[in-house]
């Protein structure tokens, strides 16, 4: 977007992504306004005496139609719904909506990898920053992953690539936003909550790559019949990713193998994942997605292969917690909603306990009949789901309910046995009992360590 210094710009929502784009507006010379649904108490005081320092006018207590409107363009935060009705009225008086993407748009000077997709993308987005950085190529790595991306704005120094994890919310408003290559790792419903119908939220996955061009990439899952018919822009070329042996990147066993032109010669190449943290059958797709991006991306095979041999995975997807009494421990708390859950189950050899459950974001649970059969031999649920998931599995699974996370995982110790797998697998986001994934994870290892202490004798005064 283009933005001219004086031009008048209000974010909606002061969290951390609204921050980031109160100071880029600011930053641009731009006269700003901050309109947050909560109370003036509920946001650090330092920070607000600071932007009003600057210039910048704030309502609080909700979001009123006369303040948005006296502004040029409005910026929702990503978690900001779209169909509130002052929004709808904001566009009807002809205000533009513009979303953080929109507004980087054409600003970029590196190149840009995107990485959007249902499940996977914080690990393939996490992959691919730290095998730049193994190469010497200093990446700069944001979005939907923690660090908002319009941070890179205030970066001191220059990276040599910009990697984003896109979420369907920030590509609601992409605007002209376009990465130099562009991943979409596959598409399962969610957030039907938000986006009320799969066709919505799939074309909001696909806003990542419609302005792409002649010169760009895009890396799509080979195994995902949703992406079977996508297609490229502008004779952008696609490379697919996936089991089948005719993708640009396939799998076999723990070996990647690539196969691509570059500079008019076919290129064909191994990697090996044995030894590495990316041995799980979602975690060696996640590997092919990012190999194929890093390879376009500069980096050479043995660079990209000792980046692999060292990459350690982020918490809360497929993390091993411990082993006890022969049962392993697993937190997938990541896995928020049932596409993941599928995928983490498909990947387990072992009986699962499956701890499950939590607030729902729309979709159909009876998808996961088939799976839950072939791998669950008990179910334990949490949350605010749990009642809806107990009646569609509770005739193919023995189920039970725990009110706590560590009342479920006591659950599990009576349940498993040795050689069986306790998986926090939740299908389910975590906003009903905990601040966000991250915190619902760390409960569950927390639980589990103190399993391991009474094993060795500790009591809990």
């Amino acid at each position: 977007m283009l933005l001219v210094p004086g031009m008048k710009g209000v974010v909606v929502g002061c969290g951390k992504a609204g921050q980031s784009v109160v100071r880029f507006l600011l930053d641009r010379h731009l006269c700003v306004g901050v309109s947050e649904g909560s109370a003036a108490g509920r946001l650090d005081a330092g920070m607000v005496a600071d932007l009003q320092s600057k210039g910048v006018l704030f309502e609080f207590g909700g979001h009123t139609e006369d303040f948005l409107t006296s502004f040029d363009f409005v910026v929702p935060s990503p978690g900001i719904p779209l169909d509130l009705p002052v929004l709808n009225a904001v566009r009807q008086k002809g205000v533009k909506i513009v979303g953080e993407l929109g507004l980087a748009a054409g600003h970029f000077e590196v190149p840009v990898i995107g990485v959007t997709g249902s499940n996977g993308k914080t690990t393939v987005t996490s992959l691919i920053g730290s095998l730049l950085d193994h190469a010497k190529q200093k990446a700069f790595v944001g979005g939907n992953i923690g660090t908002p991306l319009l941070e890179y704005f205030s970066s001191k120094e220059l990276p040599s690539a910009v990697v984003l994890e896109l979420s369907s919310f920030q590509l609601d408003l992409a605007g002209a936003f376009r990465p130099d290559i562009g991943l979409v790792l596959n598409i399962s419903p969610d957030h039907l909550d938000r986006h009320h119908t799969v066709e919505a939220y799939i074309e909001a996955k696909l806003k990542m790559i419609r302005h792409q061009r002649l010169g760009d990439r895009l890396i799509l899952g080979g195994d995902d019949k949703r992406l079977a018919g996508v297609s490229s822009v502008d004779n952008v070329e696609v490379y697919r990713f996936g089991m089948d042996k005719e993708c640009a990147a396939s799998i076999k066993g723990d070996m990647v193998e690539l196969r691509f032109t570059e500079d008019g010669v076919l290129r064909q190449e191994t990697y090996n994942l044995e030894g590495t943290h990316l041995t799980s059958s979602v975690n060696r797709l996640n590997a092919a997605a990012a190999i194929l991006a890093v390879r376009f991306a500069g980096c050479s095979r043995d660079q990209v292969q000792s980046g692999l041999n060292v990459f350690q995975p982020p918490l809360h997807r497929m993390t091993e917690v411990a082993v006890i009494d022969g049962v392993r421990y697993i937190n997938d708390s990541k896995a928020t909603n049932y596409g993941a859950m599928y995928a983490a189950l498909q990947g387990c050899s072992e009986p699962v306990v499956l701890i499950a459950g939590g607030r729902e974001k729309g979709g159909d649970w009876q998808l996961l009949r088939d799976v839950l059969a072939q791998k669950v031999c008990q179910l334990i649920l949490i949350g605010e789901a749990a009642e809806k998931m107990k009646r569609v599995f509770e005739d193919i699974v023995p189920v039970t309910q725990a009110e706590s996370m560590d009342a479920a995982v006591q659950a599990a110790r009576t349940f498993a046995r040795d050689g069986d797998l306790v998986l926090l697998a939740p299908g389910c986001a975590s906003f009903d009992m905990y601040s966000g994934y991250e915190e619902r994870g760390k409960v569950f290892m927390e639980s589990v360590q103190r399993l391991r202490l009474e094993k060795r004798g500790w009591r809990a005064p």
